[in-house]
């Protein structure tokens, strides 16, 4: 049998391992940003084009380099920042591994130009899928120019997966926010096809924070600040009416190199208990300053996973930083996020005592209680359960029992919920199950109530039984229908605000909005662009027009964030989704009888009733035999 293991020729190894290093535009704008940073540049600027693919260029004002220098970095495993093993343990800049260059001139146009201070001339280098086409001798000023051009030219196969420009440009933006948040002491700035993004000009941490995310968080940051022998925090954390839906503005940094912890993010999200609503994340920016030697960066490609000696210890000092600033900031906790509190002095003083009920209370007739006579019955209820709670002697044994039993035979909706919020597909097309599919031929008794439970679900009487809805869960696929058919067919409706408003966003989301003005505007929404990152509103869609503007352009904006990079689906879907998952009716708003009938019609007038569009179930069928079981008749 003749020898078949060969040695790849140079070019083939370098592009599998670029594979590795250079994943999308946004690896290389974080390998060019972090060379810069690691030549002692004070000023660097980004220019990027076709998000990328075109052109990524990164100049610098550093230290530069020789000739020999420029060429031996585009070499694999040429490296400045280490000599020997136990440099691993000690590394104090961006990169060592000297990969970065290599894997970049692997599958990209690469040009170079480098000058030492005090040299007269710098040098030009060109190397086009690794093979240098020009070493040459050039006039530039002090600092490197690496100009990445036509990314992926010679793996057509790579640049088919790039995402959509939109997509990109995100990635290249949380990258050099990334690293300008980093070196708030440097200045950065960032051109998108020759249009100025950001300017950020060296300052303290909080005023790079607000360069990057807008002037609404010069009044929402607290700082946060600790220190122990084996790990230093300090950085800021929002105030608790800055969380958002989506874990976007979340920045942990280890000695200036930002990470991604799950473990980490924990700690910060822990300390927020009864601060924010479920299912929102707060914003922090967070630097730990730890001893190389206790920790291991060489655990992944792009250095955003690292290994620590003892994670528990910085998860409790984290825990403890953030919930000493909460506390030094009289940040504290609400009783009830879904509806408003408005205890009374008095109510503080609870006693023990027997409820009465009135029976002319009816949540569907009658006269409708104001939402302060509402919110303070619900209250009432609240204090009531606590104080009797206090009352209530233990319970022996066989007590306790017999109350898990007669529990455990009970029909319980919390588990209901649970079990439906567990079925989740991204699929707009489901198969139907026996126990939530909707039978055209199902019809309500005629002059069958609709009731409301909990101010989160609906219950109706149908010819097999009952049915549970989800309030949200209908509302959110009503509209999610009506404003795809509004935006296809161009006809959605536009309610003109009396005073326009104005709304500064950040450069990353007002770049995000110029790429998706055309489709924002189908959904009925009119807007013009006021000068930098501003914008005026002058109308939103029809069906919202009780709203605040801001709040919902805020929202879509959020919330399309949240669908761009885990759905593969078209603008327009995208952008109805998240409209409608900001705009439906929440959890926890009373509804009266007619605004019940009117939902429960117009989700059966859906073309897919049952489910929301991110596949979760709106509601159930419960038949009078399965009724029948639950009470073990």
């Amino acid at each position: 049998m003749s020898d078949v293991i060969q040695l790849l020729p140079d070019a083939i190894a370098n592009q599998i391992a670029a594979g590795e290093v250079v994943q999308r535009p946004s690896s290389v704008v974080k390998e060019l940003l972090e060379n810069s940073i690691d030549a002692g540049a004070d000023h660097i600027t980004l220019r990027i084009k076709d998000a990328g693919r075109a052109l990524i260029q990164v100049t610098d004002n550093g230290c530069g380099m020789t000739g020999t220098d420029a060429r031996m970095s585009f070499e694999r495993h040429a490296t400045s920042k280490i000599r020997q093993s136990n440099d691993l343990f000690n590394i104090k800049t961006m990169g060592f591994r000297g990969e970065a260059m290599a894997s970049i001139a692997a599958v990209a146009q690469v040009e170079m130009k480098t000058r030492c201070e005090g040299e007269e001339l710098g040098t030009l280098i060109c190397i086009e899928g690794s093979e240098v086409k020009k070493q040459e001798p050039v006039a530039c000023p002090e600092g490197t120019t690496t100009s990445v051009k036509n990314l992926f030219f010679n793996v057509p196969a790579r640049r088919n997966f790039l995402k959509s420009n939109a997509v990109e440009m995100k990635h290249i933006i949380e990258e050099f926010q990334r690293v300008a948040l980093a070196h708030s002491e440097k200045t950065f700035v960032l051109y998108q096809n020759d249009m100025e993004l950001f300017n950020l000009s060296e300052g303290k941490l909080s005023q790079r924070i607000v360069g990057i995310f807008g002037k609404k968080y010069q009044q929402q940051l607290a700082a946060c600040e600790a220190e122990t022998e084996f790990v230093s925090v300090k950085g800021y954390i929002g105030r608790p009416e800055s969380a958002k839906k989506t874990r976007g503005d979340q920045y942990f940094f280890v000695n200036n190199r930002f990470i991604k912890s799950a473990y980490l993010n924990h700690a910060v999200t822990r300390a927020f208990e009864q601060l924010i609503p479920e299912g929102s994340f707060p914003f922090f920016v967070l630097f730990m300053e730890i001893d190389p030697k206790h920790i291991d960066i060489n655990v992944h490609p792009t250095k955003t996973e690292i290994k620590l000696d003892d994670e528990r210890a910085v998860y409790a000092v984290i825990h403890a930083a953030v919930k000493q600033a909460l506390g030094l900031h009289n940040f504290s906790p609400s009783l009830d996020f879904e509806t408003d509190v408005n205890f009374d002095a008095a109510a503080e003083q609870r006693s023990s005592g027997t409820r009465t009920f009135s029976s002319g209370i009816n949540n569907f007739q009658g006269n409708k209680p104001t939402k302060r006579e509402s919110n303070n019955l619900k209250n009432w209820d609240k204090l009531f359960d606590s104080a009797q709670s206090e009352a209530i002697p233990k319970l022996t044994e066989e007590e306790r029992k017999l109350q898990g039993d007669l529990r455990s035979s009970a029909l319980n909706f919390e588990e209901f919920e649970e079990e439906e919020q567990s079925e989740e597909s991204s699929s707009l097309t489901f198969e139907s199950k026996a126990s939530s599919n909707w039978n055209q031929n199902e019809e309500k008794y005629e002059g069958a109530s609709t009731f409301q439970l909990h101010n989160q679900y609906l219950i109706t009487q149908v010819r097999s039984g009952m049915m549970l809805i989800d309030q949200q869960a209908a509302h959110e696929r009503i509209l999610f229908e009506k404003y795809i058919v509004s935006a296809e067919s161009g006809n959605a409706g536009s309610q003109q605000s009396l005073f326009p408003q104005t709304m500064e966003l950040s450069p990353g989301d007002f770049s995000l909005y110029l790429d998706l003005e055309d489709e924002i505007l189908k959904l009925g929404f009119e807007v013009e662009v006021f000068g930098k990152n501003a914008l005026i509103i002058r109308g939103i869609p029809s069906d919202l027009a009780d709203r605040s503007e801001k709040e919902i352009f805020e929202g879509l904006l959020e919330q399309y964030k949240h669908y761009q990079s885990d759905l593969d689906l078209p603008v327009r879907e995208k952008l109805a989704r998240s409209l409608a998952k900001r705009s439906c009716v929440k959890k926890g708003k009373v509804m009266q009888k007619e605004e019940c009938e009117s939902l429960i019609n117009q989700l059966f007038a859906c073309k897919n009733p049952n489910f929301t569009p991110d596949g979760k179930t709106v509601f159930r069928l419960l038949s009078l035999e399965e009724i029948a079981q639950l009470l073990n008749r």
